[in-house]
C-alpha cells in the first residue's frame, strides 16, 4: 500500500495542483504551435508524426531511470533542476526555426517531462489519506486536463495573431512555475531524509503471494521498492496491457484530428484550439464525475472493468466523429468521450495508488508512463503513414473503430484478472482489498 496514515496535506496538494495546471497549459500550448505551424506550412501527416514521436520518445527510453530517479533522488531536486533546464530549452527553442533542430529541442523537453511526470504522481498519494485519494487524483488530474484545455485553444489564437514565438515564451514561463512549487511543497519523496520517514509496511499489504502478487492482503512485510515488479501484480498487468492496447490501436487520431479539422472540415486555427479542447473540458468533468464512485468502490477488479467499458465509450465517440459535416459538431461528441477519458484516468491513478508500495511508486508511475506513451508512439507513426494513403475523415472512423475492437479484445482477459483477484482473496478469507483494508501501511495522479 502507498499511502500516508496521518491527516491530509491540502496545501501540497494544491501546489501540486497548480504546478500541474500552469505546466500543462504550457506543454500543450508549446505543442499545439508547433503543430499548427507545420500544417500551416504545408507538411504533411510524416512532419506532424515526427514531432509528436520527438515529444515521446523520451518519456518511454527513460521511463526505467527516471522512475528509480524519482524513488531515489529528493522529490524538491527533481522538480527544481528539471524545471530550471526545462525553461532554458523552451527558450532556446521560441529562437529557433531549423525543423531538425526544433524536433531536437523537443526531445530535449520531453526528456524533463519523464523526470517530473512521475515525481508529482507519485507526491500526490503521499500527501493524503487513503479515502481522501479519490479527491486528491481528480483535483489534479483537473488541474492537467484544464492546462491541456486551454493550451490549444490558447495556441489557436497566439499563433494567429503572433506567430509561433510567444507561445513558446509563455511555455518557458509556465516552467518557473514549477519551480516554485517544488521549493513550496513540503511533502518530500526520495533521498536518504525520505526513505528514514517510511514505515515498514507492516500488516495487509497487496502481493505477498507470487503467481498473484497484488491480488490481496496478506500478513509480514510489504515489498520493497527493488522487489517491487508490475509484472507480479495480475491486475495492474492487465490494466497497462488494456490502456496501452487501446490507445495504440486509437492513437492515430492525434496526427489525422489536426488536418481533419482544418482541411476537410475547413476550420481556423482558432476553431481548432476549441474543438480539440472539447475534449480535455470532458477529462475534467469525467474526473470529477467518477470520483465519488471510485471512493465506494474497493474491488479493484471492477474498478479494472469500469476503466475498459469508460475506454470503449471514449474510442465510440471518435467514431461517431468521423460522420459530422461541421466542426462545431465535434464539440458535444468529444466532451463525452473526455468524459469517459477523464474516468479511465482517476481510475488508473487509484488503482496503481491502492496496489503499489509507496517507496516504488515513482517507478510503477514512470512504467506505466512508458507503457501508454509508447502505445502512443504506434499511433503517431501510424497516423503519418496512414495520411500519406487515405482522406482524414475515413482515417478517423478507422481509429474509432479499431480502438473499439481493441476493447472488445481485451473484456476477457481483463475479466479473467479481476476473477482472478477475488478468488485469491477468497482462498485467504479475506474481504477484497481496498483502502480500508489497508490504512495500516504507508502513502497520484496522472
Amino acid at each position: 500500500m502507498s499511502f500516508a496514515s496521518d491527516r491530509s496535506r491540502w496545501s501540497d496538494v494544491w501546489l501540486a495542483t497548480v504546478a500541474r495546471g500552469v505546466s500543462s497549459c504550457g506543454d500543450f500550448l508549446a505543442a499545439s504551435a508547433l503543430t499548427l505551424a507545420l500544417q500551416s506550412a504545408g507538411a504533411g501527416g510524416t512532419a506532424v508524426s515526427g514531432l509528436l514521436i520527438a515529444a515521446t520518445l523520451p518519456l518511454v527510453a527513460l521511463a526505467p531511470l527516471t522512475g528509480r530517479l524519482a524513488d531515489r533522488v529528493n522529490s524538491r531536486t527533481l522538480l527544481v533542476g528539471a524545471g530550471l533546464a526545462q525553461a532554458a530549452i523552451c527558450l532556446a527553442l521560441a529562437y529557433t526555426r531549423h525543423p531538425a533542430l526544433v524536433i531536437g529541442l523537443v526531445a530535449l523537453l520531453a526528456a524533463g517531462l519523464a523526470v517530473t511526470q512521475p515525481v508529482l504522481s507519485a507526491l500526490v498519494p503521499v500527501m493524503v489519506r487513503p479515502a481522501d485519494l479519490p479527491r486528491a487524483s481528480a483535483l489534479n488530474q483537473t488541474a492537467g486536463t484544464l492546462g491541456a484545455l486551454a493550451g490549444p485553444a490558447l495556441a489557436g489564437l497566439l499563433v494567429g495573431g503572433f506567430g509561433t514565438r510567444l507561445p513558446l515564451l509563455v511555455d518557458a514561463a509556465s516552467y518557473l512555475v514549477l519551480v516554485a512549487a517544488g521549493l513550496l511543497i513540503r511533502t518530500r519523496r526520495g533521498g536518504a531524509r525520505s526513505a528514514a520517514r517510511v514505515k515498514p509496511e507492516a500488516g495487509p499489504t497487496p502481493g505477498a503471494e507470487p503467481a498473484t502478487h497484488g491480488a490481496g492482503p496478506s500478513t509480514g512485510t510489504g515489498p520493497t521498492a527493488d522487489g517491487w515488479r508490475l509484472r507480479r501484480d495480475r491486475l495492474l498487468v492487465a490494466m497497462v496491457a488494456s490502456l496501452a492496447g487501446v490507445i495504440g490501436a486509437v492513437g492515430a487520431i492525434n496526427v489525422v484530428e489536426v488536418f481533419f479539422i482544418r482541411e476537410t472540415l475547413g476550420s481556423s486555427t482558432t476553431v481548432y484550439g476549441l474543438v480539440t479542447g472539447s475534449w480535455t473540458l470532458g477529462i475534467v468533468l469525467g474526473a470529477w464525475a467518477l470520483a465519488p464512485l471510485v471512493r465506494r468502490l474497493t474491488d479493484d477488479g471492477r474498478l479494472l472493468g469500469t476503466g475498459l467499458l469508460l475506454l470503449g465509450g471514449s474510442c465510440v465517440a471518435v467514431l461517431v466523429s468521423a460522420a459530422v459535416p461541421s466542426a462545431w459538431l465535434l464539440v458535444p461528441i468529444w466532451l463525452l468521450g473526455g468524459v469517459a477519458n477523464g474516468g479511465d484516468n482517476v481510475l488508473n491513478n487509484v488503482l496503481l495508488a491502492r496496489r503499489v508500495p509507496q517507496v516504488a511508486l515513482g517507478r510503477a508511475y514512470a512504467v506505466f508512463g512508458a507503457a501508454t506513451q509508447g502505445a502512443s508512439m504506434v499511433g503517431f507513426a501510424a497516423g503519418g503513414l496512414l495520411l500519406e494513403l487515405a482522406e482524414p475523415r475515413p482515417l478517423v472512423a478507422a481509429c474509432g473503430l479499431a480502438g473499439t475492437l481493441a476493447v472488445g479484445a481485451f473484456a476477457v482477459p481483463v475479466a479473467r484478472a479481476a476473477r482472478a483477484e477475488r478468488v485469491a482473496a477468497a482462498r485467504r478469507g479475506g474481504a477484497v482489498p481496498g483502502p480500508d483494508a489497508e490504512l495500516a501501511t504507508s502513502r497520484a495522479a496522472h
